[in-house]
């Protein structure tokens, strides 16, 4: 068999200029307070910065794999869904059939916290069973699900704001460009390529959410532009939005500390008016002894630093505050992540160490998804389709995690499985900063990255 050839993916090396570039459906402003323009061009301090958050796989350990049998018109499929019952809706699309012609069994599977390649692996068993009129297992191998899975999009992020005379914020500003769409039915890979409908259309998750900030800011504007494509098949991976705009969110709000020369936790209770919000920064502070903590020597071959970040999930729900220790080999550019202090308010605790879990999985991912983790590919193919080409935490490389639980049985309880991850990289970029000097806001933070901004320092 010889395939043909296509080159219909962008340029890596200019993936950014090409988000940029892409055409914008609409915009959608996520948050306006008074008037950011007038205040940003009537306030002569200025700052602005740009971060990147690159393409992820969901990098389940185990690959995909479902099983179908197809016979009497009627499809019974095993499989590890997400969402059996949307899946049960593809599948039926696919063959052409009623949805009450297909059963679809969910059984347990490598986890992905979002939509990876089981449902993918169970239109492949569907469309072979009605080919062969028997039974069909598929497995996926790795390098089917790391090339083939649906992507964490690529997600920019401009960030401006306008600082007063006594170092406050006026304005705060800020523009994502990501794909449109919600989380929905993702196009099934084997049915596209076979050329039938499986509902699909761009469903990168709700990746508008904590583009809006929790500070009390008088002018504040944040926009998210919705992009027509994106350049792989994107679905939602763990945190989706969340991480990505919290990253920029933070990190831009320790640009501004710094400018002002503020210290980032104070800079962060000076524009909170959320009591809770508070009492956990300063329960945090207490955990890491944050306003004793020596100073950096940035001098150093070997220098340690010291970063903190905060959200409020939603500006709804769970609380959490993260300070990180990191230590950076100046020489090398090698970032590794020492410790994580966290403090943790969901409401009301029903499962202590259950949460506990839910939070040291957080933060174990998500410093993987910061340091290491990149989907790379050519004009044609994702060429990232391996543990070699896409490298992830290894379990010497896992930072300890100190956790204050606040339970407040009064509250309602709401979640942990998820907004731990949106403060990592951002808690990591402050360290690296108090350590270097250097900002960091392209994620991955890889060794290039960090000889590259230390060379311009």
């Amino acid at each position: 068999m010889t395939w043909s050839k296509w080159e219909g993916l962008p340029d890596q090396s200019r993936i950014w200029q090409h988000v940029r570039s892409t055409p914008v459906v609409r915009d959608d402003v996520t948050s306006r307070t008074a008037d950011s323009r007038s205040a940003l061009a009537s306030t002569p301090n200025k700052l602005a910065a740009t971060y990147e958050f690159a393409i992820h796989t969901h990098g389940s350990i185990g690959p995909s794999c479902a099983v179908a049998t197809f016979a009497d018109g009627k499809l019974t499929c095993w499989t590890a869904s997400q969402a059996t019952h949307d899946l049960r809706k593809q599948l039926a699309a696919t063959l052409a059939i009623s949805d009450a012609d297909v059963r679809c069994i969910y059984v347990e599977g490598a986890g992905c916290y979002g939509r990876n390649g089981h449902e993918d692996a169970a239109a492949d068993a569907a469309l072979l069973s009605r080919a062969v009129g028997k039974p069909v297992r598929v497995q996926w191998m790795r390098a089917d699900e790391h090339g083939w899975d649906p992507k964490g999009p690529p997600t920019l992020l401009d960030m401006r704001a306008a600082i007063d005379e006594v170092g406050a914020v006026a304005a705060w500003e800020s523009e994502l460009y990501v794909p449109d769409g919600t989380a929905g039915f993702v196009t099934l890979v084997g049915s596209e390529l076979a050329g039938l409908d499986s509902l699909g259309k761009l469903s990168p998750g709700g990746v508008l959410n904590d583009l809006a900030v929790p500070y009390a800011f008088p002018n504040v504007t944040t926009t998210a532009h919705r992009l027509a494509s994106t350049p792989l098949r994107p679905a939602w991976i763990r945190s989706p939005g969340r991480l990505q705009n919290t990253f920029a969110n933070e990190s831009f709000l320790d640009e501004i500390a710094a400018a002002t020369d503020t210290d980032p936790l104070e800079i962060r209770l000076r524009h909170l008016t959320d009591a809770r919000g508070k009492e956990l920064l300063e329960r945090l502070a207490k955990l890491s002894k944050w306003r004793e903590r020596p100073k950096s020597d940035r001098g150093a071959d070997t220098v340690t630093g010291r970063g903190l970040a905060y959200v409020k999930y939603e500006l709804v729900r769970t609380y959490v505050g993260v300070v990180a220790e990191v230590e950076i080999n100046r020489k090398t550019g090698q970032l590794a992540v020492k410790r994580f202090y966290v403090a943790h308010d969901c409401g009301q605790i029903i499962n202590p160490d259950g949460l506990r879990n839910q939070i040291e999985g957080c933060i174990v991912q998500t410093v993987s998804r910061t340091l290491k983790e990149q989907v790379t590919f050519d004009r044609s193919m994702v060429t990232s389709l391996d543990w070699a080409s896409y490298p992830i935490l290894t379990f010497p490389e896992i930072p300890e995690i100190v956790i204050d639980l606040i339970d407040r049985p009064e509250e309602v309880p709401w979640g942990g499985g998820e907004p731990a991850c949106a403060v990592v990289p951002s808690a990591i970029a402050g360290a690296v900063f108090e350590a270097t000097g250097v900002r960091l806001r392209s994620v991955p933070f890889t060794p290039d990255k960090v000889l590259a901004e230390l060379g311009k320092a």
